[in-house]
C-alpha cells in the first residue's frame, strides 16, 4: 500500500502529461483532414503528385519512428531525464517546418519538391516528440492502474487536440469560400490540368489569395499551440527513471531487443489487429472532407460535420474508460470499433442528407473515441507482460511505442497514396465546383466499403490477442514480486 501510494500521481500531474498528447493530434487532424484537398484545390497541384507526396511523407514519417526509437535507446540519461531532451529541441524546429507547409511559395516549379520536404522535415520532427512522449507513459509510475487514468487523460486531451485541429483548420478555412470551377468548362477535355491551362488564358478567375492566407493563419495558431503543449509537459512532468527497471536489470542491445519484441506474441497480435481498424479510421480521415464537398455537396458545411465527430469522440472518451475497467479492454475493442459499421454504411446508401450526415457524424465519434483510447491503454499490458518473460531485458519501451506507430503510419501512407491515385483514375477535376460520377463513386469506396473491411478484418485478429483482463491481473502481481 505505501508503494501504491508512492506511485499514485496527482491529477495536475496527470493533466499536464495529458497536455503533451495535443500537439501530436493537433497537426495530425489539420493534416488528415485538410492536407489532401489543400493540394489539390489550393496549390493545385496534379492528384498523380499530389498522392506522391502523402505517400512519400506517410512512409517516411514510418520509417523515422523505429529510428528514433532506435536513438532514444541509445540516450544516456541526463537530469531532464531520457526522453524529455528530445520533446524540447524537437518543438521549436517542428512548429517552422508545419508553417512552411502551408505557405504556398512563389516559385513556378519545384512545389512538389517544396512540400515534400518540408512535409518529411516535420513528421521527422513530431516523431522526434511523440515517439519519447509514448513511451514516456513507462516512466511516470509504475502501477498499472495510474499509467491506465494517466492514459485516460492523455486520450481524452488528444481526443479534445483533433477537435481543436478541426475547429481551428476548419473554421479559419472555412470562412473564406474556395474558389471552383463550373463542371461545364471541362466538357471535351481529356485532361484536367489541360483544360485548367485553357480556362485560364479565356477566363478570369478568382484569386486563391484569401484562402491562401487563411491556410497560414490557422498554421500560425496551431504552431502556437503546439509550443504552449510543449512547456505545460516538460514543465509539469516528472520523468521517474525508476519507475521501469527491475531489480534484475541488465543492457540489451537495440537489435537484440528488436529481436525479442517481433518475438513476442502478445504484441503481434495486438498491433496485427489495430492495424487494420487504426487504417480504417485514417483513411476515412484523409478521403472525409472531399467526400462531403464532392459526394454529398456540403462544400460550406464539412468543416462543421468534421467538428461533430471530434466534439463527440471527446465527451465519449470516459464512458469508454469506464466502460473498459468494468468489462475489460477486449470486450470494449469488440463494442467500441464495430459500432460504426452500420452508420458507416448507411452515410454511403442513404446519400445527401443533412440530418443524416450529422447523425452519423455524432455516432462515428463514439467509435472514433474507443479507436483513440484503447491501442495505448493495451500497449503498457504487452510491455509488462514482456518484462515478466525477459526480465534481464530493460530499455525497449520505445520500440514498442515506436514500432506500433511505424506499422500504422507505413500503411496508412499506402493507402493514402493509392486513395488519391484512385481519384485520378476516376477523372477527379482539380478545383472543380462538381465530380463526375466515378470520382463520386471511389469516395463512396473509400469512406465506407473499404474502411467497413477492414475493421472487420482488425476485429477478427483481435480474437487471437491473449492478455484478457485474469491474465492482466496476474502480470501486475507478478511485477510487483520481482520488483
Amino acid at each position: 500500500r505505501l508503494q501504491e501510494k508512492r506511485e499514485r500521481l496527482s491529477v495536475c500531474s496527470k493533466l499536464c502529461y495529458a497536455v503533451g498528447g495535443a500537439p501530436y493530434q493537433i497537426t495530425g487532424c489539420a493534416l488528415g483532414f485538410f492536407l489532401q484537398i489543400y493540394f489539390l484545390d489550393v496549390v493545385q497541384l496534379d492528384p498523380f503528385y499530389a498522392s506522391i507526396i502523402l505517400f512519400v511523407g506517410r512512409a517516411w514519417d514510418a520509417i523515422t519512428d523505429p529510428m528514433v526509437g532506435f536513438f532514444i535507446s541509445k540516450t544516456s540519461w541526463t537530469r531532464f531525464g531520457r526522453l524529455m531532451p528530445w520533446i524540447i529541441i524537437s518543438t521549436p524546429f517542428a512548429v517552422i517546418s508545419y508553417f512552411l507547409i502551408w505557405f504556398v511559395p512563389d516559385i513556378s516549379r519545384g512545389q512538389v519538391m517544396w512540400y515534400l520536404i518540408f512535409y518529411c522535415i516535420f513528421q521527422t520532427l513530431v516523431t522526434c516528440f511523440h515517439v519519447p512522449y509514448s513511451a514516456l507513459t513507462m516512466f511516470i509510475s509504475r502501477e498499472q492502474s495510474e499509467r491506465d487514468s494517466a492514459t485516460a487523460y492523455r486520450m481524452t486531451v488528444e481526443v479534445l487536440g483533433t477537435v481543436l485541429g478541426t475547429a481551428i483548420q476548419g473554421q479559419i478555412v472555412g470562412k473564406v469560400i474556395t474558389p471552383c470551377i463550373e463542371s461545364h468548362f471541362f466538357i471535351g477535355k481529356t485532361n484536367s490540368s489541360v483544360a485548367m491551362e485553357e480556362l485560364n488564358m479565356t477566363h478570369d478567375t478568382v484569386s486563391l489569395t484569401d484562402t491562401r492566407n487563411a491556410y497560414m493563419i490557422a498554421a500560425g495558431v496551431i504552431g502556437g499551440l503546439y509550443i504552449l503543449c510543449a512547456v505545460i509537459l516538460t514543465v509539469g512532468v516528472r520523468e521517474k527513471r525508476e519507475s521501469s527497471q527491475l531489480r534484475s536489470d541488465e543492457p540489451v542491445s537495440f537489435f537484440q531487443g528488436l529481436k525479442l519484441v517481433m518475438n513476442h506474441g502478445a504484441y503481434i497480435k495486438l498491433i496485427a489487429g489495430f492495424l487494420f481498424t487504426s487504417l480504417a479510421f485514417m483513411l476515412l480521415e484523409g478521403n472525409f472532407a472531399l467526400f462531403c464537398t464532392y459526394t454529398l455537396g456540403f462544400r460550406n458545411e464539412f468543416q462543421n460535420i468534421l467538428l461533430v465527430i471530434m466534439l463527440s469522440a471527446t465527451l465519449t472518451i470516459p464512458f469508454w474508460q469506464w466502460f473498459l475497467t468494468r468489462f475489460g479492454k477486449k470486450t470494449a475493442v469488440y463494442v467500441g470499433i464495430s459500432s460504426a459499421i452500420p452508420f458507416l454504411i448507411m452515410v454511403a446508401v442513404l446519400g445527401s442528407n443533412l440530418i443524416v450526415t450529422y447523425t452519423v457524424a455524432v455516432a462515428a465519434g463514439i467509435s472514433v473515441a474507443a479507436a483513440f483510447l484503447l491501442p495505448w491503454s493495451m500497449l503498457p499490458d504487452v510491455v509488462d507482460d514482456f518484462k515478466l518473460q525477459h526480465p534481464d531485458s530493460q530499455g525497449h519501451e520505445a520500440i514498442f511505442f515506436s514500432f506500433y506507430v511505424f506499422f500504422t503510419k507505413f500503411t496508412s501512407g499506402v493507402s493514402l497514396g493509392i486513395s488519391t491515385l484512385s481519384l485520378d483514375f476516376a477523372g477527379y477535376q482539380t478545383r472543380g465546383c462538381s465530380q463526375p460520377s466515378e470520382v463520386n463513386f471511389t469516395l463512396k469506396m473509400l469512406v465506407s466499403a473499404v474502411p467497413v473491411g477492414l475493421i472487420l478484418l482488425g476485429l477478427l485478429l483481435f480474437k487471437l490477442y491473449p492478455i484478457d483482463e485474469e491474465k492482466r491481473r496476474k502480470n501486475k502481481k507478478a511485477l510487483q514480486d520481482l520488483r
